[in-house]
């Protein structure tokens, strides 16, 4: 703990673009101005240089089991990355094994941190996958008085974690009751589950059936239930990992109503296409994840959907799985491929390249997705998002 001073620096937050110096003592930001002289244990001269508001990553999978396995960074490993990447807080999904509480769970969940300590902020929310053996709709309504404010839930991976809509509506009526957010994984479960299986009965068993097993379609429609089942429940909803244009034409629907309706990307839907998953030598399974890599024609809505605000955030959905021996547990059958992407380091890095760089977004607008509205939507803004006085010094 020592004080900071760091002198004539482009300081740019969601609203404001200035140089200037910003003082801290201990972890708070203490004063921010022009010319100022206060003693300070190290001083770092940013002329040249632009100030940001540490990242606030709302969707990581850091040591979660999974598929068989378990995502290969823990608590210590994956936010050494995000802090390299520029992101000083994650929130993390404690995921509830179905027939388990959410206090079972959630203890299991902090003595994983417990065994690797985080080096930034970290937050949770709760991924609800049972309502009838295992938590309760009053366990659920009690959990934004122990600090968890937003629940998610899948609608895809039939048979594991889906739940039905059901769960899902009664779900979002308890979240509507308390304020708390809820999150949802749109795709088809079951629809995606036939075409799965239809895959494998005719021997396609290469890391491209993930895709073409998990059509744009699927998504889209997922993405409407949940906001119209969201908009007779009266609860706000936040759809997670948009991959596609019929994903964002729903939400941009919703928000044109005035419905409380939001919708995140990732740095790999703006990135990677489809094309990637049909690399020789099993390669393409490096890049299985859910939703898959879609065809390229779908990058530039999405960047046009980030400028416009029609989605409001870039998240990562990092979940990382070694290829020697992780993915290699789908080589003769996708299906058991483990899906998840490595990028918690590379957020800012791809946002400012082909975003800001790119003439697609202005810097503003980039602080505006990484940092201040993953921190208002889950309630961590002013301590988070911005730089102000009073605001923590990430």
């Amino acid at each position: 703990m020592y004080d900071i001073l760091i002198k004539g620096g482009r300081i740019v937050t969601a609203a404001d673009d200035t140089v200037g110096d910003v003082y801290v003592e201990g972890e708070r930001i203490a004063l921010i101005g022009s010319s100022l002289d206060m003693p300070a244990e190290r001083v770092i001269d940013a002329t040249g240089k632009l100030v940001l508001p540490g990242g606030v990553d709302p969707h990581t999978h850091l040591d979660m089991p999974f598929g068989g396995t378990t995502t290969c960074d823990d608590f210590t490993t994956g936010t050494v990355a995000a802090a390299f990447g520029g992101t000083t807080t994650i929130v993390d999904f404690c995921v509830q094994p179905p027939g388990q509480s959410f206090g079972a769970a959630l203890d299991q969940h902090f003595a994983r941190i417990e065994r690797a300590k985080p080096v930034v902020d970290v937050g949770f929310h709760m991924a609800v996958t049972d309502l009838r053996e295992g938590g309760t709709l009053a366990d659920l309504a009690r959990l934004p008085d122990e600090g968890i404010t937003s629940f998610k839930l899948f609608m895809a991976y039939k048979g594991a974690i889906m739940v039905d809509d059901e769960t899902l509506f009664r779900t979002m009526r308890v979240a509507a009751e308390s304020g708390s957010l809820v999150m949802v994984h749109a795709e088809n479960g079951d629809a995606i589950a036939v075409l799965v299986e239809d895959a494998l009965r005719a021997g396609n068993t290469a890391p491209i059936f993930h895709a073409l097993t998990r059509p744009p379609e699927l998504e889209g429609e997922a993405t409407n239930r949940a906001i119209q089942l969201a908009h007779v429940a009266g609860a706000r909803l936040y759809v997670v990992h948009v991959s596609c244009t019929q994903a964002i034409e729903p939400i941009a629907r919703a928000r044109d109503a005035g419905w409380d309706v939001h919708g995140e990307t990732c740095p790999q839907y703006l990135t990677i296409d489809r094309s990637f998953l049909e690399r020789p030598d099993f390669e393409g399974a490096k890049f299985v994840y859910t939703p898959p890599p879609r065809p390229k024609e779908h990058q530039e809505p999405l960047w046009s959907a980030l400028r416009s605000g029609v989605l409001s955030t870039v998240a990562t959905d990092h979940g990382p799985f070694r290829f020697r021996d992780q993915k290699a547990m789908g080589r003769d059958d996708f299906s058991k491929i483990p899906n998840g992407p490595t990028v918690i380091e590379q957020r800012l890095q791809v946002v400012h390249e082909l975003g800001v760089r790119g003439g697609r977004l202005s810097l503003n607008r980039m602080v505006e997705l990484l940092s201040t509205n993953p921190a208002r939507l889950f309630g961590l803004y002013p301590r988070k998002g911005t730089i102000a006085v009073g605001s923590d010094a990430d």
